[in-house]
């Protein structure tokens, strides 16, 4: 069994949640898709390999994936929300411009750094973070 899987497994477990396998070809589809995947990207995929699945499944699924940290919920500002992969990718932060609506994955490790330090400061323990800077590209200038 792929690790994904038996983390949405412990998580179900845990919660005293509805094992579904409907849940399971979600996952499984979103696995397969990198990327920043709205709602109704990733039912486009599920609906190619599993017909019978409706979009209220996908969309409630992934409010689960989130809640297990295998995925991360991502809003660039335009209205649609994203889903990317989390577990067993490396961190990274995003510049989205208000005008276009591209935004560029970008990692420092000296914000990473100050981050932890401000947390340490304050006596907080972070259990997530994300770094969102919202402008304008070299493009659209």
């Amino acid at each position: 069994m792929r690790k994904e899987f038996q983390i949405l497994d412990d998580f179900i477990n845990k919660k005293a949640l509805r094992h579904t396998p409907q849940r399971e070809m979600v996952l499984d589809v979103f696995i397969s898709t990198e990327g920043h995947v709205s709602v109704d990207e990733l039912y486009r995929f599920v609906k190619r390999k599993h017909p019978q699945i409706g979009y209220t499944t996908v969309y409630r699924a992934m409010r689960l994936l989130s809640k297990t940290g295998l995925c991360n919920e991502v809003d660039f500002g335009d209205g649609i929300l994203r889903y990317e992969h989390k577990y067993n990718h490396s961190h990274h932060d995003h510049l989205v411009c208000t005008k276009c609506h591209t935004f560029t994955e970008v990692s420092n490790p000296r914000i990473e750094k100050m981050q932890d330090e401000l947390a340490k400061k304050h006596s907080f323990k972070p259990a997530d973070h994300r770094l969102q800077i919202f402008g304008v590209c070299k493009k659209c200038r």
